[in-house]
């Protein structure tokens, strides 16, 4: 993947609109994609549903903003 803005950053950021985590781990960020599966979980859980959406937009917003490190 490119960038941000590239194509790969939006098919990871619809990926993770339907399962919280899935766009960062198509990026290959294993750490940041288990952090957002955990963490949708938790609040699914304990919230009840209620606000499982804000993780779903953070995990979408995250997956289409996200830049590789250069070197």
């Amino acid at each position: 993947m490119s960038g941000q803005g590239s194509a790969g950053n939006t098919i990871a950021a619809l990926a993770s609109f339907f399962i919280p985590g899935l766009g960062q781990l198509i990026q290959g960020r294993g750490w940041v994609a288990f952090c957002h599966i955990f963490l949708a979980v938790i609040i699914y859980i304990f919230t009840v549903g209620i606000f499982g959406w804000i993780v779903h937009i953070a995990s979408c917003l995250d997956a289409a903003k996200w830049k590789p490190i250069v070197k």
